[in-house]
């Protein structure tokens, strides 16, 4: 009990404007939540490998339509609940909103994809999807996990209730919800080697 109230009095809350100004000087990236600064964990190759994968996918089957897809450098800021944070590859409707003009910062995806780690799993299938959640422009969230085929889709219906979809075999094709395609689970997995 002694240590915990020791490392509540050593906690350091940041606004969101003093977390850009460290975040501009930082090497690493980190996230913010709720005036705590977390920094976001390393990828393995596995999940450099998945991410680039979407991204790739999405890129060519977007090319020439309204949207644009980004990977894991730029940042999202959910104001609600007074987050920032770098999710693997967002997919945004026609040209990104940007924060306060912020050039690095968007608040309007409607299609995101985290590949999940043992380290994150937890909070990416929680927390972070009510945050999520709270983005009026998001109607689909996507979870790939990087040592097994298996996919989670949640797409929001019409009366704003979520579905689940899961995927396991690499046979398997997901159609996007919010897009009009679908992508094979041997793509999303392509050169993934399991252990």
């Amino acid at each position: 009990m002694v240590a915990q109230v020791k490392a509540e009095k050593q906690r350091v809350n940041y606004t969101p404007e003093e977390y850009l100004e460290l975040e501009e000087k930082s090497e690493f990236r980190n996230e913010y939540i709720q005036g705590e600064i977390k920094p976001v964990t390393g990828g393995t190759p596995n999940h450099n490998e998945i991410a680039g994968n979407f991204y790739t996918f999405l890129k060519l089957a977007l090319r020439g339509k309204s949207y644009k897809v980004f990977m894991s450098d730029l940042r999202l800021w959910i104001p609600q609940y007074n987050v920032y944070t770098y999710p693997d590859i967002m997919v945004i409707k026609g040209q990104p909103v940007l924060q306060n003009n912020r050039n690095d910062t968007v608040i309007n995806p409607l299609l995101i994809i985290e590949v999940l780690s043992k380290s994150t799993k937890n909070y990416d299938q929680g927390d972070k999807f009510d945050y999520y959640r709270s983005i009026p422009e998001f109607t689909e969230y996507i979870l790939v996990d990087q040592y097994r085929y298996y996919v989670k889709q949640f797409a929001k219906a019409d009366d704003g209730r979520w579905w689940l979809s899961e995927y396991q075999d690499e046979d398997d094709s997901l159609s996007f919800a919010s897009l009009d395609d679908e992508i094979k689970l041997s793509d999303i997995y392509r050169e993934i080697e399991f252990s």
